[in-house]
């Protein structure tokens, strides 16, 4: 399985594979740039060449890439707006440098203009990077959202939405995460209630849309609309939501990553990662080894 976790970049994008790779990752996410500054950020030649031998030598396959947090492609401000691309077109490009296949866009909020307009101006950003961005290989996965305020991606209606609004759609994909599921109202601890939230995304979005996905408990209960991580097995969720995650035989190929709390040592995520494996059947497991 490609299990891992979002690592820090402190130091340099290379650091953030090195600590991944000390508590055991397969796979991890960054942020190419600070998450939180406007700023620009300069990938030098160096910097670029260590990332992709330090990736080499460890085997971390893939790398991901979360967007910035300031990024609203959904605003109706035009300046907002413009800001907002101009810092996902540098993350792009950053993507491309690294060789990083995913971008994870959160699909911003429209602050009071209502869904629809929200929806028309994140696809004309999208249908404006585009242009940017073509032939690197780089796919941006629309992340489902937990449903706080006007921020858009909570229900499957929507991103499919967003996935026609866009004039080409071939290099878009989604992201799953499982905080915000619950969180927006999907109920993925029966096994009643995991199947028929991944038949309404097939239904709605596609599985073959489905790339990656963020494995987070919740703080917040079923539908409460809050966006709080918690360690696994300790929130609201439970184990049994992961463990019938973990044996999907439709999702055992795809890269999942934690974005739980943690502290320098990450004994957080090695805890995590530890419990993550240990939900995982014996049967899949000797599926694994064979393949």
């Amino acid at each position: 399985m490609l299990l891992g976790a979002h690592m820090s970049i402190s130091g340099g994008v290379d650091k953030a594979i090195l600590r991944g790779h000390e508590v055991a990752c397969e796979t991890i996410q960054i942020f190419t740039r600070s998450p939180r500054q406007w700023r620009a950020r300069v990938l030098e030649d160096e910097e670029i060449a260590r990332f992709r031998r330090v990736q080499e030598e460890t085997g971390i396959d893939p790398v991901i890439a979360h967007d910035c947090y300031l990024i609203n492609l959904a605003s109706p401000e035009d300046e907002l707006w413009q800001k907002s691309l101009i810092v996902f077109l540098e993350e792009l490009g950053h993507c491309r440098d690294l060789g990083i296949p995913y971008l994870v866009l959160h699909p911003g909020s429209h602050v009071g203009a209502g869904e629809d307009a929200g929806l028309e101006r994140v696809a004309a950003a999208l249908d404006q990077a585009r242009g940017e961005i073509d032939g690197s290989g780089v796919k941006v996965l629309l992340e489902n959202t937990a449903g706080q305020g006007t921020n858009l991606g909570s229900t499957f209606k929507e991103l499919s939405a967003l996935l026609n609004a866009v004039t080409d759609d071939s290099w878009l994909g989604v992201c799953f995460d499982t905080c915000h599921a619950f969180a927006a109202g999907h109920e993925l601890r029966t096994r009643e209630g995991y199947e028929a939230t991944w038949r309404e995304f097939d239904e709605l979005v596609g599985l073959e849309r489905l790339m990656v996905i963020h494995l987070n408990d919740a703080k917040g209960d079923l539908g409460s609309g809050l966006d709080r991580h918690e360690h696994i097995g300790r929130g609201r969720m439970g184990l049994e939501a992961f463990r019938m995650l973990l044996n999907d035989q439709r999702f055992r190929h795809l890269p999942m990553v934690l974005e739980t709390p943690k502290g320098p040592d990450l004994a957080e995520d090695r805890e995590n990662l530890r419990v993550l494996r240990s939900l995982v059947s014996a049967r899949a497991a000797e599926r694994d080894a064979k393949n």
